[in-house]
């Protein structure tokens, strides 16, 4: 069993100059690619759960295919709630046998971002699970527009909350397609000054590959969410097997081909991470 904390994995990253992947989870297929990829690097992984992953299929079932995914490896796997949005919800996730929770509180009133994600961090580490949180806002693309972190309200948060990782905002933006032109490295050394927590860049797709990796080695950034761009390979590998295999109606046959494709694509993006 190799079921990890996110504090397990992301304090040796921080102590070495790395960066770990967090990676979107929508089912099985990808789950397991993901999985797959990080053992045969021999690298840990971040597992997570989203919104859109928990509006498709029940968080219980969610903690146990992560659980039985973690035993399946011997590279450390984090089994991590992604923005979740109430207690209630975190609680759920421990429960459901999740090693570490993200409440998202960005779009909240300092005062209270910090007080409710606070009292979910308390509950969290009395279980023995890691807590991450967001200070600033990450918008998204096409979407609702970023709000920057400011400095000195990200080391008030991290001070106040008790948190294990802290989500910022310096330009990264959710869904992105592309490569973006680059994060804001004045802001990120303004915060990293004043904070000592492992930092963790949401929307992660649009950073460029080059960036990521001078960022895992060079700065506090230790966990690096990639959803967008593992999708559409993810659909690409789909839609190439399927227009090469019109005939074919497997589901089995179908989904195993393109988890081999998918394990071909994340084992690269895992890579550029490693120390």
């Amino acid at each position: 069993m190799t079921r990890a904390t996110l504090t397990d994995v992301l304090t040796p990253a921080l102590a070495q100059g790395y960066a770990v992947a967090g990676v979107v989870c929508l089912g099985w297929e990808d789950a397991r690619a993901y999985t797959r990829a990080a053992e045969l690097e021999r690298l840990p992984i971040i597992l997570q759960a989203g919104p859109g992953a928990r509006a498709h299929m029940p968080i219980s079932v969610w903690g146990a295919m992560f659980g039985e995914l973690a035993k399946s490896v011997s590279v450390p796997v984090v089994s991590h709630l992604d923005h979740g949005t109430s207690l209630e919800e975190c609680a759920a996730a421990i429960a459901a046998g999740f090693s570490s929770v993200m409440f998202d509180g960005s779009a909240l009133p300092l005062s209270l971002n910090i007080a409710r994600t606070a009292e979910i961090a308390e509950m969290a580490h009395a279980a023995g699970v890691s807590c991450e949180g967001e200070i600033g806002y990450v918008g998204y693309a096409d979407g609702a527009k970023s709000r920057g972190t400011d400095p000195e309200e990200a080391a008030r948060f991290a001070q106040e909350t008790g948190i294990d990782a802290m989500a910022i905002s310096i330009g990264n933006v959710h869904l992105q397609q592309e490569k973006h032109h680059g994060l804001d490295r004045n802001r990120l050394a303004a915060i990293e000054a004043l904070c000592d927590i492992p930092l963790v860049i949401h929307g992660g797709s649009g950073v460029p590959v080059r960036e990521r990796q001078d960022l895992a080695r060079m700065s506090k950034i230790c966990k690096f969410n990639i959803g967008t761009e593992l999708r559409m390979g993810f659909g690409a590998a789909l839609s190439h097997v399927m227009s090469e295999q019109p005939a074919e109606f497997d589901r089995i046959k179908i989904l195993g081909q393109t988890e081999e494709a998918l394990v071909a694509l994340t084992r690269p993006i895992l890579r550029a991470l490693k120390p």
